[in-house]
């Protein structure tokens, strides 16, 4: 039980959130719509590429929407655009890998992220190594994973893909992890939610 001085803070706070609450529900929705894309750039997310193989094709792709799912199995959950010429590798052969960039690689996060690899082989003239099963790691990246996909699940206009870590080692212990907010509009997403 809160003692009356306690109780009164408590009916403050909630207070305070009702009114925070009630301001946020009046404002206009395109005010609200203008602030989605500034407000995903401060969700705490790096950039990664991401690559997949099946037989002698392969493909990468730059991502961002990349987290950790689970420890025990580690699971790996990565959010990919179907439309993707990567994605059709990643689902036939059930397998991908993820490479972590390293803070300042912003060329590299574009070559990944703003060309299709229908209309050229992104991997050419970059360092990289095949997994056992031919998906690309980086060797330039800070850190790899090597994933096998346990589920995948339809999530709006993106495809949740969850991949099981079979392998993964860190290449460079000295660097820090590119930040989603240092690739500025590169997504292009901007365009999606324009300004009033």
């Amino acid at each position: 039980m809160l003692d009356p001085r306690s109780r009164s803070i408590a009916e403050d706070l909630r207070g305070g959130f009702s009114e925070v609450v009630r301001s946020v529900s009046s404002c206009q929705r395109t005010s609200a719509v203008n602030e989605i894309d500034a407000l995903f750039r401060r969700l705490s997310a790096g950039v990664y590429v991401i690559g997949a193989a099946q037989g002698e094709r392969r493909g990468a792709f730059t991502a961002a929407w990349v987290m950790q799912a689970s420890y025990d199995p580690p699971l790996i959950a990565l959010s990919v655009n179907p439309n993707h010429a990567t994605y059709p590798l990643l689902n036939e052969s059930r397998t991908f890998t993820v490479s972590v960039l390293k803070a300042g690689q912003l060329e590299l996060a574009r070559r990944f992220g703003t060309q299709s690899g229908r209309d050229l082989d992104k991997l050419a003239g970059i360092q990289w190594q095949p997994t056992p099963t031919g998906a690309p790691i980086l060797d330039d990246a800070l850190a790899f994973f090597e994933c096998e996909v346990v589920q995948s699940v339809p999530a709006g206009d993106h495809e949740l893909v969850i991949g099981h870590v079979v392998a993964g080692a860190i290449l460079d212990h000295e660097a820090a992890p590119m930040a989603y907010a240092e690739t500025g509009d590169m997504d292009g997403s901007s365009a999606l939610y324009p300004a009033a």
